[in-house]
C-alpha cells in the first residue's frame, strides 16, 4: 500500500515539514492538486483542530480553512471564546481531491487508502505540536486520528481516551453545516458545533489545572 512515510523528514520543525510535504508522492492525489496544504498555527498551540482535506480555495491559496467552511469555523471559534491564532489547524489529507463539473471543481471524499497514505504527515504534526486537546472534525479526521471504531454521530459530545492528547473529541465538519438547507436546522447545527468547541475548551482548562 502506498504511504507518505518515505517523504516525511525526521525533523519535527513545522517549517521543515511544510517544505517537505510539497514533494510528497505518497498517493496519487498530488497529480490533480495545485499544491499540498499543510497545517497552520503555533507550535506551542494547546488546541489542534483537524479537518478532512483542503477545499478549492485552500488548494489555490495553500492555507487551511480559508474558504466558506473556514469562515464558518472562525465564527464558531469566536462564539466559543477560542482564539484561532492560538490554535493549530490542519487536515487529515494534504491534497485536494476533486472532480470537474463544468468550470467548477467539486470536492470528493478521500478513500480509506488515501487517508491511510497521508497519516504520517498528520502524525508528524501531532508529534511537533504535542497538543493538550485534539478535535477531529468530520469522519475523515476521526478515522485518521482515532481509528475506524469511532464515529462522529456516535461519539460526538464525549471525551475520547487517546494517547495522542489528554483531551480528545470528535465533532462534525463545518462544511456539513453549510450543506443544511433549512435555516432553522442550520442554525441548530451551528449552535451544536459551537457547544462542542466550548466543551473541548472547558476540558482543556480542566486538564491544565
Amino acid at each position: 500500500m502506498s504511504s507518505a512515510a518515505e517523504f516525511v523528514p525526521p525533523s519535527r520543525s513545522l517549517k521543515a515539514l511544510e517544505e517537505a510535504v510539497q514533494g510528497c508522492r505518497g498517493c496519487d492525489l498530488y497529480k490533480d492538486a495545485t499544491q499540498a496544504v499543510f497545517g497552520e498555527g503555533r507550535k506551542s498551540a494547546e488546541l489542534m483542530l483537524v479537518g478532512e482535506q483542503p477545499g478549492d480555495k485552500e488548494d489555490l491559496e495553500g492555507e487551511p480553512f480559508v474558504g466558506p467552511a473556514g469562515r464558518l469555523l472562525d465564527r464558531a471559534l469566536e462564539e466559543a471564546g477560542i482564539d484561532r491564532s492560538a490554535a493549530y489547524v490542519t487536515n487529515a489529507v494534504k491534497h485536494f481531491k476533486w472532480k470537474p463539473r463544468g468550470k467548477r471543481r467539486l470536492h470528493q471524499t478521500p478513500r480509506a487508502g488515501e487517508i491511510e497514505a497521508c497519516k504520517p504527515w498528520l502524525a508528524a504534526e501531532v508529534e511537533a505540536i504535542k497538543p493538550q486537546a485534539l478535535l477531529a472534525m468530520g469522519a475523515t479526521a476521526t478515522r485518521s486520528l482515532f481509528g475506524s471504531k469511532f464515529k462522529v454521530l456516535k461519539d460526538r459530545g464525549r471525551q475520547i481516551d487517546s494517547p495522542l492528547a489528554p483531551v480528545a473529541a470528535v465533532t462534525i465538519h463545518p462544511s456539513a453545516i453549510l450543506r443544511v438547507r433549512e435555516r432553522d436546522e442550520r442554525e441548530a447545527e451551528f449552535a451544536a458545533f459551537v457547544a462542542d468547541l466550548e466543551a473541548v475548551a472547558s476540558a482543556l482548562q480542566g486538564a491544565a489545572r
